[in-house]
């Protein structure tokens, strides 16, 4: 890693703008050779002291939330697009404030607010999530088309006579997965709704697409969405989060204590529980810039957490040299998700933010502090 960190305080997230930048160059080539636009999905990553080196190559936000919403709106610009398995009564005319496509996730829904809709001064399109019922996605927590699933229109309920307002149509099949999966999605979905689609003027492919991994066959992907523009005369959408930050962050941490039971354990001043949830989440193991596998190194070591969660275990690791109180841990892929989704469990506090910018120069850009734990309570 040519990165300097060892001044920063720990833990603390690093945001390799290079690394950003090199991920947007290959999705800015994606629109321009396919005419498709590319949004961010703030689920996945919205640190937004970054949004304006992200804006440079992608044409807006994908939000699931007012809140998101808001941010986007607020701090990237360009084109908001919005979607949620539901929305609340009480939020939706601030919604419309913000969102240039909104997507409801059922015709009931459609029904509740489409004469908001229609009355608002703003124009806002409006589009309907379908459920192509094909799935991809093998763990089923993340599958959006698995048995039972709540988001998305199936084509048994689908209402081809209640369209009028109605200009575009979104899935979303896929999670971290190469294009060959949309290559098999795309006619299963042609054929349940592809008889709509004279009437749409746009269809969001969704999110999922892992267009920046090292594997990923990008002109797959590129023949797939120019074909499908071929036979279709619709703007086609992308909405990414995953790819945007795939390998472009880091956390690190220092040890803060080391004891033995049965092996060898170090403290760390990160928690799984808090600062990288997806670790228990999803679950995975995180790499760690110099580590191995338990065994590959002479020492070997389980990276537990500060929280008292008595699962809050990063994963068992491997040094050439051992770990001593105040060794310094550097976790890669760090961006996406984690940072999305942190918390403040136990009164953790959250972990510092950084930027490596286009410069070289490394600056920590957030610190949090006790406000931050208390204001989110009463």
């Amino acid at each position: 890693m040519d990165l300097d960190v060892s001044n920063l305080p720990t833990p603390c997230y690093v945001i390799d703008e290079i690394a950003l930048e090199r991920n947007l160059k290959i999705l800015r080539s994606v629109q321009q050779r396919t005419g498709c636009r590319i949004l961010m999905a703030l689920k996945a990553f919205a640190a937004f002291s970054v949004f304006p080196l992200i804006k440079e190559y992608l044409r807006g936000i994908a939000a699931s939330s007012l809140d998101e919403a808001r941010l986007g709106f607020e701090e990237f610009g360009g084109e908001v697009h919005i979607f949620a398995p539901a929305y609340r009564e009480p939020e939706f005319d601030e919604l419309l404030e913000y969102g240039d496509h909104i997507v409801f996730n059922s015709f009931s829904q459609w029904d509740r607010y489409k004469d908001r809709v229609r009355a608002h001064r703003r124009k806002v399109l409006c589009g309907l999530r379908v459920n192509p019922e094909h799935s991809e996605v093998k763990v089923p927590i993340y599958d959006p088309c698995a048995p039972y699933s709540r988001l998305g229109i199936t084509r048994g309920n689908f209402r081809t006579e209640d369209l009028d307002g109605i200009s575009g149509l979104h899935f979303h099949t896929l999670c971290e997965l190469n294009a060959d999966s949309l290559a098999r999605t795309l006619p299963v979905f042609e054929e349940k709704f592809g008889g709509v689609l004279r009437e749409m003027q746009w269809v969001n492919f969704g999110g999922g697409h892992h267009i920046t991994r090292e594997d990923y066959d990008v002109d797959l992907l590129c023949e797939l969405i120019t074909d499908f523009k071929r036979r279709h005369p619709v703007e086609v959408y992308l909405e990414p989060g995953e790819a945007i930050a795939l390998q472009t962050g880091y956390l690190t941490a220092s040890v803060l204590d080391i004891l033995h039971n049965g092996m060898d354990i170090a403290i760390l001043d990160t928690s799984a529980a808090t600062h990288m949830p997806d670790v228990l989440e999803m679950p995975y193991r995180p790499e760690i810039i110099g580590a191995g596998m338990p065994g590959e190194h002479p020492h070997t070591y389980r990276l537990g957490g500060l929280t008292c969660l008595a699962g809050d275990v990063i994963g068992d690791y491997s040094f050439p040299e051992p770990l001593a109180v105040g060794s310094r841990l550097v976790f890669t892929d760090m961006a996406h998700y984690t940072m999305v989704k942190n918390n403040t469990f136990n009164g953790v506090r959250l972990p510092c933010i950084a930027v490596r910018d286009r410069q070289n120069q490394v600056r920590t850009v957030r610190r949090f502090g006790y406000e931050n734990y208390r204001n989110r309570l009463s």
